[in-house]
């Protein structure tokens, strides 16, 4: 028997699809609309509620699309829903992961629509979650229903959705070491990444860690007045300000002792196929609105966002902000600050080396307190396994052309849990784009990219399970 793995599919393959597609996009667009109507804002509590109503909503559409069983399970947290399809309990397993919680959506006034009513304008759904992750959720469920559908699954299915990944997936490795034997499988396919360009399809093959803290500077017991007391009392603003300023030197490198010292350097091979990839510089430049980039000395922008470490300040606040001025010089000042980690780092051992250097750095005239918050390490996917190989032909079919392997520079903590725990490596199989605005007013994703997705994931089946 020839391999079909190996094989391209049959235009009636391709076209059963495409056509499936074709003939249900409208009910697919009001069933995805119908998630994104659910404001499950995992960051602020009054949308516990919306949590709950989006799993469920979650439960109603697995189960239309041909899961066998379909679980709303408790975490510490949100709930979590799970769905299997056991085909075979002798073929393989593949794991599908995603989250149904959502950025806040303000600064409201800078969205053109509704962000949690859904709108379809020039070949993109507008809205909250229509990329990261409902969009992109949607794209495997889809794709599983044609394949259920049409009798073509190979392969035992189950998925994962959680609430809380927006907030760096707080409850899910306590669930997962809970129900190891529930969760068991052979490879995990996530949906949650972005590619290189709509024309540069990419498979996502690492991704950076993350450690986040609060800081609280604290100065006079009170708010004092800036002219009675300006020039005598240290302003807790001006401090944290200079304080964050010492943890990057003029080349960009972080400098808390000891930071650098489990990051791997990249190898000349994977440096020059970092050169490889296509990138205009002033294109991406021009794009962010930018007229110069900076970064860490002696690596190209590819490299920066994707294979070494960051340091940002994610909020700054303190003192009087509201219309008009007051003449105030504050009791204290508050900062959100993260860094960005490479495999190898782990996220405990930074945070705390940088909870004491910051402790060494602060002025006597000062209290601060440093607060860690969420953080999670580093993944490197090998690009010789069978379900990457499985990806991979997926999007050359979908895309018409082989898929890019890259690094990427965003943060998905649980999937180094996931090998950690469970034991099992994922396959980053992610349609997104940059202009997709993910987190940002105008989040948007491609209605021919959600097409060519299904179409995707739809070949990854048929290859893996068949392999």
């Amino acid at each position: 028997m020839k391999d079909r793995a190996n094989q391209a599919p049959s235009p009636s393959e391709r076209d059963g699809v495409r056509l499936y597609i074709q003939e249900n996009e409208s009910a697919m667009m009001e069933d995805l609309f119908s998630l994104i109507r659910i404001p499950s804002i995992s960051a602020k509590p009054e949308h516990k509620a919306d949590m709950q109503k989006c799993a469920e909503r979650w439960k109603e559409l697995l189960l239309e699309a041909g899961a066998d069983e379909v679980e709303i399970m408790p975490s510490a947290g949100n709930p979590i829903v799970f769905g299997k399809k056991i085909i075979d309990p002798k073929a393989k397993t593949v794991l599908v992961y995603a989250h149904y919680d959502v950025m806040p959506a303000e600064p409201f006034d800078l969205w053109k629509s509704e962000p949690f009513e859904a709108e379809i304008r020039d070949g993109y759904i507008w809205a909250r979650g229509a990329d990261d992750d409902k969009g992109q959720a949607f794209i495997q469920v889809k794709a599983f229903e044609y394949l259920v559908k049409n009798n073509l699954l190979t392969t035992n299915v189950k998925f994962i959705f959680e609430g809380e990944e927006e907030i760096g997936s707080p409850s899910l490795e306590a669930f997962c070491k809970e129900h190891k034997e529930l969760l068991k499988s052979d490879i995990i396919l996530v949906s949650d990444t972005s590619m290189l360009g709509a024309d540069l399809p990419s498979l996502t093959t690492g991704l950076r860690g993350l450690a986040y803290w609060e800081i609280e500077v604290t100065g006079p017991n009170r708010d004092l007045h800036s002219g009675h007391f300006g020039g005598a009392v240290a302003n807790p603003i001006n401090t944290l300000c200079s304080i964050i300023d010492k943890v990057i030197d003029k080349d960009g490198r972080i400098t808390i002792p000891g930071f650098y010292d489990d990051v791997e350097e990249l190898s000349k091979e994977e440096r020059d196929m970092i050169a490889s990839i296509p990138f205009n510089e002033e294109k991406y430049k021009a794009s962010i609105g930018v007229k110069e980039l900076f970064g860490e000395k002696g690596y190209s922008t590819l490299e920066r966002n994707s294979c070494r470490p960051s340091f940002d300040v994610c909020g700054i606040w303190g003192g009087y902000t509201g219309e008009g001025s007051k003449t105030v010089l504050p009791s204290k000042a508050y900062a959100k600050v993260s860094c960005r980690l490479v495999p190898h780092q782990e996220h405990h051992k930074i945070s705390q080396m940088f909870i004491d250097y910051i402790a060494s750095i602060v002025p006597d005239t000062v209290q601060v307190k440093v607060t860690p918050m969420h953080g999670g390490e580093g993944y490197v996917c090998p690009i010789t396994l069978p379900a990457y190989k499985a990806a991979e032909k997926g999007f050359e079919v979908a895309f018409g052309k082989k898929p890019l392997a890259v690094r990427r520079g965003g943060s998905i903590p649980i999937i180094s849990t996931f090998e950690q725990v469970l034991g099992v490596k994922t396959v980053l199989m992610g349609f997104g784009l940059e202009s997709d605005a993910i987190h940002s007013p105008n989040e948007n994703f491609s209605l021919d990219i959600f097409r060519k997705g299904i179409v995707a994931v739809v070949e990854f089946y048929k290859a893996y399970g068949e392999m």
